[in-house]
């Protein structure tokens, strides 16, 4: 089996907050878009922080992310995954971005939020460990995933867990 290739982050040079998921899944590689399972909260989310509603067409939702001063990458660049569950990635098969490279390139960046499990644990365990001291350090918190298999938790109880992203937004403004 083939590996799959995740995309290019969504971030501008003054973004404050990184967000990182695991791996696009099956349907987002298809319609070569961040979270574009329809039953992915992440929009819905992020509509809520940024004031872009989630039926709005994906440039105007990508544009809002750029405002709001929110970058959206994942941990993984590339592997081999059959289905889009994250349990399936193989993890011999696990190519991660280049972190020290964004970082450098995004100044600005205050803290980083994880996009469930998979993304906490393999930027734990393949990320930090490449980091310079000064990106290490770096606050990193881990969200409860928005992704449709995580359904134990409602849309108000993940909505309610992501405003931390919209706290560390505001804090970030008034430094």
């Amino acid at each position: 089996m083939t590996a799959d290739a995740g995309f290019p982050p969504i971030s501008t040079r003054s973004a404050r907050v990184l967000v990182l998921g695991s791996m696009p899944g099956r349907r987002s590689l298809d319609e070569q878009q961040y979270y574009g399972h329809p039953q992915n909260v992440f929009w819905r989310v992020m509509g809520e922080i940024t004031q872009v509603e989630a039926s709005e067409d994906y440039e105007s939702r990508v544009n809002g992310l750029n405002r709001a001063g929110i970058a959206v990458w994942d941990v993984i660049k590339s592997c081999v995954r059959p289905g889009s569950l994250d349990a399936d990635i193989e993890a011999n098969s696990i190519n991660v971005n280049n972190f020290e490279k964004f970082y450098r390139q995004h100044q600005q960046i205050k803290a980083v939020f994880l996009n469930g499990g998979k993304a906490a644990q393999e930027y734990k365990r393949r990320v930090l460990p490449t980091l310079t001291e000064r990106h290490v350090g770096l606050p990193t918190v881990q969200l409860l995933s928005t992704s449709p298999a995580n359904a134990r938790f409602s849309f108000e109880q993940k909505k309610t867990n992501w405003f931390a992203l919209r706290a560390c937004l505001a804090e970030s403004l008034q430094k």
